[in-house]
């Protein structure tokens, strides 16, 4: 599909990129913060891009060689491809992981307005020492994603944060640096006990912060124990509490656990680090921020645990869970299984089956089933 704004027109397309989907790579927030830009023309000097969703800014802004800060391994990814898709350079961006923080002093910002407001916070918060009070910041986002909550925290971090009017349900927010302002740390990451002898810490935009998720909760409870010796994968790891808990049932010698949230694969590897503490094990346990498991060899791993997502980037679809299938099929041994949890309306099991020859119930309440699939010898 072509990007057609004033800096250009430009092909792009979303990762994964589905035959014959509906969906653009871009929304109207980012349409108009880019007109907008073209009509202020802003100072030159250090340029910041902001949960650039798949590349739409980066691409559009490749002559300032923008910075681009985010929590999606996917968005990196797809900036690249987007960027190589239009003849540009790769490196006409520069990918930093929401874990990390930009370089500064940063002269324009140019943010996109998260469904998170945790990580918008832990953003704005870490973003201000970077800002000096002649910087341009201008939010985009869709009418839906700008609540007065999300202008609060604008005015806490960097001062006065007036809107424009909404055209194709888009707005922007122009926030002016108060120099006088003394805004608070970020609150990011948070800890909480899962119960007296295990501590969870949670960067600001990990899934279910602060709390287990219903699927989570089901699938803990039907956790295998597994051979000493075997490699076992958490995909889509979060804060890591599946891995972790096979690893501590199980005196693991190797765990690996891959999410595509920088914020996630933070949360997992501090969490390991904690728990290893406690139970004073020596296994193995590598952490992967990843869109996909390419950097695995086939038929290396023994079980893999899955609480997939059934959502692409604020789209619903079942496109990522798909990929992880398919995934988990090509890095599992002969033998090796898959487990899954996830809503019974998705109907997983029949998708499974179809890939693996082999998928049974394991366990069902009225909304979650867990789901165990396993490679053909």
């Amino acid at each position: 599909m072509m990007f057609a704004v004033p800096q250009g027109s430009f092909e792009l397309r979303r990762v994964p990129d589905e035959a014959n989907s509906p969906l653009r790579a871009w929304d109207a927030a980012d349409e108009l913060v880019l007109r907008h830009i073209d009509h202020v023309r802003p100072p030159a000097g250090r340029w910041l891009v902001v949960n650039d969703l798949f590349g739409a800014l980066a691409v559009a802004l490749h002559p300032v060689h923008p910075q681009s800060w985010g929590d999606s391994v996917t968005s990196h990814v797809a900036t690249i491809a987007n960027l190589e898709r239009n003849g540009l350079r790769p490196d006409s961006f520069v990918p930093v992981p929401s874990s990390g923080v930009p370089d500064g002093p940063i002269d324009v910002v140019v943010i996109k307005i998260p469904r998170s407001l945790a990580l918008l916070e832990d953003q704005l918060a870490r973003l201000r020492p970077l800002l000096g009070e002649r910087a341009v910041v201008v939010g985009t986002g869709m009418v839906k994603l700008i609540h007065n909550s999300t202008l609060e925290l604008f005015e806490r971090y960097l001062g006065p944060a007036p809107t424009s009017r909404a055209t194709k349900k888009a707005r922007l927010i122009h926030a002016t640096i108060d120099p006088d302002l003394d805004p608070p740390a970020s609150p990011y990451p948070t800890t909480w006990h899962l119960d007296p002898d295990h501590r969870l810490i949670d960067h600001a935009n990990v899934f279910s912060r602060g709390r287990l998720d219903q699927g989570t909760r089901v699938l803990l409870e039907h956790l295998p124990r597994v051979d000493r010796g075997a490699h076992v994968l958490d995909l889509g790891c979060g804060n890591g509490i599946l891995g972790l808990s096979i690893a501590e049932q199980s005196s693991l010698t190797r765990l690996s656990m891959v999410d595509e949230s920088y914020h996630a694969v933070a949360s997992a590897r501090e969490n390991a680090e904690q728990w290893r503490q406690l139970a004073s094990g020596d296994g193995v346990v590598v952490c992967h921020a990843a869109h996909d498991l390419s950097g695995f060899e086939t038929a290396s791993v023994d079980l893999v645990v899955n609480n997939p997502p059934f959502h692409a980037h604020q789209s619903r679809s079942d496109v990522t869970a798909r990929a992880m299938f398919a995934d988990a099929h090509r890095v599992l041994r002969p033998g090796g299984r898959l487990l899954v949890v996830a809503n019974r309306h998705l109907d997983y099991q029949q998708r499974l089956a179809r890939r693996f020859g082999r998928c049974q119930v394991v366990a069902s309440t009225p909304k979650f089933v867990v789901l165990e699939a396993q490679r053909s010898i």
